[in-house]
């Protein structure tokens, strides 16, 4: 059991370790040769330049001015200072909103803290259960719910300050929702222009024999909704292309270094071996055998591009569908596409940036198959864990250990007593927890070691060009994966021990509060955020604190029924049904501004753009946003391929099926459906 004087070393040593981590990165950062890990993102943005090309030698890496280490923690203040609007701007606002989850835990648990010291903790020590008790605790113990004896009234206290932190945490959760709803609709309506505003994502295109997928595609859409489409893309399987253009890429790298030190001094050609490495094997002239690997590999290329662009088999039944206006492709995207609810699914286009090209060429039906696997997995996994889980809760009921082991009985009659003392008396150990993962963990994420040592070993082993340099210099993304989870980690802990045992609440202040400003800091001068979903992640934040906050109560009502809080545990049955309710009643007011996007709004869109640029060639923007990005950009691209001719106007060209004699296309393709009622296609033939 850990006592107070080891909760006071280790708050020292955890406390000592954040400030030492502050302190070195107040001075790291300050030195010219770091700049590049400390403040990527303005390199990024092209608003910065490296400091080792200008000044004196030593000064290109050392900070001789001994004025600014006096200054070495304005960086908090700094971080703090740029409004969120401008954060917006800067960021995102998946950065911004990112930040408002530190700031929700501050909302919550600043007036939950008062109010639990100002209640809980004066009716938790004023008790000598502990005392009197043969269990080992020490002073942070008594400040719990472990120090009021059994059956008390004073667990009235912790019934009613559970609904009113439970009361308190939904009207924060709540007015959050509504800022975050606000936010993202704001954002969306303010946004410039982007592909995936209008596109959308059709999956599951059914197969015929008369044509192909991309010739369905656009006569489908085409068909049904014909004063809205513009163009499509459909899907390659290309990783194969896509690999050997990355394996093109480090060899221009190659060529480009060696192409550079030649520059330097062309007395001597430089020399590679062809072995691994370039450590062992026949030495060659570099510049040669790189040359002679790029036109090799660009042939390889071009050869597999013409078979991906020749071969149907290539063609995944799934297509990028863009339309003239955000409306077409709102209404497109939220709707049913067929009386066959299987096929022709749609669905918001990802950002370009965010589409993952490997996986997006699995069949859908192997997807359906891969998701059938890992069900039937968990299923078994959960199954067989199952079968011990419920022999042991078998022995768990008292009555049935009583009848099984009878000599237990005397042990058995008090598991519950002491367990309703000790588990509250836990709260020492997440105490450490949090100083060791919360406070010298938040610390060591501005100090950036890591990266910091990666990016010199990385300068000055493998760096050959400046663009080795820009990627070695890449700093990634805000980690949403891991990040979000270890918050909900925090929320629970401080939501199960906000009654039980109040001490928890100032350690997890500190590190909302601490993990804030830090965060603020890398978000504004480090991480560079990829791609933008507009928020869409906060209906997800929002139901684990719930989930949480369920947690929390349904530990409480079985904490005091081990305590025989008999006339009490029955009014807590309504706060899990309450916070459900209330869950729910979010759920469908607020949620659909996350997985919809109103019509209205589009409308608004569309209309002042119409306004504001008549002569948008909007097919031009569009035509090649969703094309694989290996035949697009570079040497290794061909601009025109699977795009279709953006100049042309629609001509009606003659198709495969009888029920239609001509269909109107823009492009180089026609197409078809595989079965419409008779008006439309009679309308389809009138178009």
């Amino acid at each position: 059991m850990a006592t107070l004087k080891d909760i006071e070393v280790a708050a020292a040593i955890n406390i000592l370790t954040a400030f030492a981590f502050f302190v070195a990165f107040a001075i790291l950062r300050l030195q010219p040769i770091n700049d590049r890990v400390y403040f990527p993102k303005w390199y990024l943005k092209g608003l910065r330049s490296s400091p080792l090309n200008s000044g004196a030698f030593v000064g290109r890496f050392v900070n001789l001015d001994f004025r600014s280490y006096i200054r070495f923690l304005n960086w908090m203040p700094a971080a703090l200072q740029m409004p969120e609007p401008e954060l917006i701007d800067h960021a995102g606002l998946d950065s911004a909103v990112y930040l408002r989850i530190y700031l929700v835990g501050l909302k919550i648990f600043v007036p939950i803290t008062f109010l639990a010291f100002a209640i809980m903790v004066p009716v938790n020590w004023t008790n000598v259960t502990l005392e009197h008790s043969d269990l080992t605790y020490s002073d942070i113990d008594k400040l719990s719910i472990s120090n009021i004896p059994i059956g008390s009234h004073r667990f009235w206290t912790h019934l009613v300050m559970a609904y009113v932190f439970t009361f308190w945490t939904c009207y924060v959760l709540k007015k959050e929702y509504e800022i975050v709803a606000s936010m993202r609709l704001h954002f969306l309506a303010s946004e410039h222009r982007r592909p995936d505003q209008f596109t959308v994502i059709v999956r599951n295109v059914p197969p015929d024999p008369d044509e192909s997928v991309d010739e369905l595609v656009e006569h489908f859409f085409l068909v049904n909704h014909p004063e809205h489409y513009l163009t499509y893309q459909v899907v390659y399987n290309a990783n194969r292309l896509s690999n050997l253009v990355k394996e093109k890429k480090k060899l221009q790298n190659w060529l480009d270094y060696y192409q550079l030190k030649y520059s330097r001094n062309q007395s001597l050609r430089p020399s590679s071996k062809t072995g691994f490495l370039g450590l062992c094997g026949e030495r060659v002239d570099a510049i040669d055998f790189y040359t002679s690997k790029i036109e090799n590999l660009s042939e390889e290329i071009a050869s597999e591009r013409e078979k991906i662009i020749s071969s149907p088999k290539s063609i995944m039944p799934a297509a990028f569908v863009s339309f003239k206006t955000r409306w077409g492709a709102a209404v497109c995207a939220q709707t049913q596409q067929s009386r066959n609810p299987t096929i022709w699914l749609t669905e918001w286009a990802p950002e370009p940036r965010d589409v993952y090209w490997d996986n997006l060429a699995i069949p859908y039906v192997s997807l359906t198959i891969r998701k059938l696997i890992v069900a039937v997995a968990f299923f078994f996994l959960t199954f067989f864990f199952m079968i011990p889980i419920a022999f042991v809760q078998s022995l768990a009921n008292i009555e049935g250990i009583e009848k099984a082991v009878p000599f237990l009985k005397p042990i058995i009659e008090i598991i519950p007593k002491t367990i309703g003392v000790s588990i509250p008396m836990k709260a020492t150990f997440f105490i450490t927890y949090i100083m060791v993962d919360g406070w010298a963990g938040v610390a060591g994420e501005i100090l950036r070691l890591k990266p910091l040592i990666i990016y010199h070993l990385k300068n000055f082993l493998l760096v050959k060009t400046e663009k080795d340099r820009e990627e070695a210099m890449d700093p990634g993304t805000l980690g949403f994966n891991t990040g979000e989870p270890q918050i909900q980690l925090y929320f629970l802990l401080g939501l199960v021990y906000a009654v039980v045992t109040p001490i928890l609440l100032p350690f997890i202040l500190v590190f909302f509060g601490l993990a804030y400003a830090v965060y603020r800091h890398q978000i504004i001068n480090v991480y560079n955020q990829e791609y933008e979903s507009a928020a869409a992640f906060w209906p997800d934040v929002h139901g684990r604190i719930i989930v949480a906050l369920v947690v929390s109560q349904l530990l409480l009502m079985g904490l005091l029924s081990t305590k025989e809080a008999a006339q009490s545990t029955p009014l807590l049955l309504a706060l899990p049904v309450l916070t459900i309710w209330f869950h729910i009643f979010c759920k469908g007011r607020y949620e659909p501004a996350f997985v919809r996007y109103p019509l209205q709004e589009a409308m608004m869109k569309d209309t002042l753009e119409r306004a504001r640029e008549p002569n948008l060639n909007m097919k031009g923007f569009l035509q090649n946003a969703y094309m694989h990005p290996v035949f697009k950009g570079g040497d290794d691209s061909e601009s025109d391929v699977a795009s279709g001719d953006g100049d042309q106007e629609p001509e009606l060209v003659p198709t495969k099926r009888q029920s239609r004699r001509n269909t109107p296309l823009p492009s180089k393709h026609s197409g078809s459906v595989s079965s419409l009622p008779e008006a439309v296609q009679e309308h389809a033939q009138l178009l």
